[in-house]
């Protein structure tokens, strides 16, 4: 009983969890009724800005999920565009309580049997929380270019919707003379949409690997100005684009500069996955709080060894002109892999939140989900807190998507994350209410 307790005071100590069971209410949105090709994951979640008990959660590859009682049931259907639907889904809350859908499309139904797969990002809109979706309009159409891994913000002062993506020669492509670049357009209302304009100057290549420009994520300050961060060569970089909220357009680029100068790859190798990346996810304070227009990134690179993947945060308190070093997220003993992070700050408060998988309390690949949030409004040390109930083992066999996703809105904050278990994958949040 003495080495027992000694255990479990050591264990406590280290911040691992003893109980079995999180202390936070786990709720499955949805696992499909058989094995797909496709199966669900990359999910993304938005509280609704007018009615945070509203909520509408999107997965691989056309799945949505409704929920009027904040998160605690769910009902799922599938997505249908004009131009098809097929995967990367990305889903935004206005003001106006409006939710939209971005995804990829897939216009003529064959997926990769067609020349035409990728050929626009898609956005669908609902203003009945998710009941009642349109059509979709066309984002970025330039055949036989691809269109690929797009994320969105919102601007809440202008209601402008930002996007921003990889546009491919040709995806996949090992050829010198394949490019990738990253490019932005803006929607007042999500139906028509800016002409891209390409914000990077150096461009990468096609093989979806660390030598590709892609993984990129926007925030706006309170002046409007958009700032984007993507993954290249080991470099976490990024641009600013001067928004002039009166006319609503652009009115000029800031020089691609770099926020993280090494170890920030883009592809990276995590057992029992077909794949990881270290995404990175940008976030601007416009809480009027002590950290007003600090900016943020979150990502997970390996600087620390092969086994040894960690969540990373850095931040600028002007405009991105010099940045913090990182700063370790992840609070456990080094040697253990945390992976496929993702961050939002709460307006209200500005407190940073994230999400991430998390094997520190496995010598194999058994997988736990955790939360980790501010431990005070200098957002420099956190609190990591397991919120799955169980582990899971996942398969390298399996597509498991490229990230997860974190919603808050003033102190309501929905993870959300796939788990595999039973050959089975399924889409899941936890209840958290600060």
């Amino acid at each position: 009983m003495f080495k027992h307790f000694i255990l479990t005071l050591i264990l406590c100590i280290m911040g691992w969890s003893v109980s079995s069971q999180s202390s936070y209410e786990n709720v499955k949105i949805f696992e499909p009724s058989s094995n797909l090709s496709y199966a669900p994951c990359e999910p993304s979640i938005a509280i609704s800005k007018s009615d945070p008990s509203k909520m509408v959660a999107g997965a691989v590859l056309k799945y949505v999920s409704i929920s009027s009682d904040s998160g605690k049931t769910w009902k799922t259907d599938r997505l249908k565009s004009r131009f098809g639907v097929y995967g990367d889904p990305c889903i935004v809350s206005d003001i106006d309580g409006r939710f939209h859908y971005f995804h990829l499309s897939d216009p003529t139904g064959l997926g990769w049997g067609s020349p035409w797969i990728l050929d626009r990002i898609v956005c669908q809109t609902s203003k009945s929380n998710g009941k009642r979706w349109s059509r979709g309009s066309s984002i970025g159409l330039n055949r036989p270019k691809q269109q690929d891994k797009e994320w969105v913000t919102y601007d809440p002062v202008s209601d402008q919707l930002i996007a921003t993506w990889t546009q491919f020669d040709k995806y996949n492509d090992p050829s010198p003379t394949c490019h990738s670049n990253i490019l932005m357009s803006q929607s007042k209302s999500g139906k028509k949409w800016s002409a891209p304009v390409q914000i990077n100057t150096r461009s990468g290549n096609c093989t979806d690997d660390s030598k590709t420009t892609e993984g990129a994520t926007s925030d706006v300050d309170e002046f409007g100005n958009i700032y984007t961060a993507w993954s290249m060569d080991g470099k976490i970089v990024f641009t600013i684009a001067y928004h002039d909220r009166v006319t609503g357009l652009i009115s000029g680029y800031s020089e691609e500069k770099v926020a993280v100068d090494s170890g920030a790859n883009w592809a990276f190798e995590v057992p029992g996955l077909g794949r990881a990346n270290g995404m990175p996810i940008i976030k601007c304070d416009r809480s009027g709080g002590p950290n007003n227009g600090t900016l943020y990134i979150n990502w997970c690179d390996q600087r620390n060894g092969k086994d040894d993947t960690d969540v990373w945060l850095v931040s600028s308190k002007d405009e991105g002109r010099s940045w913090s070093v990182p700063i370790r997220v992840n609070d456990d003993p080094k040697g253990r892999h945390q992976f496929f992070t993702w961050m939002d700050l709460d307006q209200g408060t500005g407190r940073l939140h994230f999400v991430f998988y998390d094997r520190r309390n496995h010598s194999t690949n058994l997988t736990d989900v955790y939360y980790a949030r501010s431990a005070d409004l200098t957002n420099s040390t956190f609190e990591n807190i397991r919120i799955s109930d169980t582990p899971f083992d996942p398969s390298s066999a399996r597509f498991f998507g490229d990230y997860n996703n974190i919603s808050v809105f003033n102190g309501v904050v929905r993870p959300i994350w796939t788990r595999f278990e039973n050959d089975q994958q399924s889409i899941w949040t936890a209840i958290i209410n600060e």
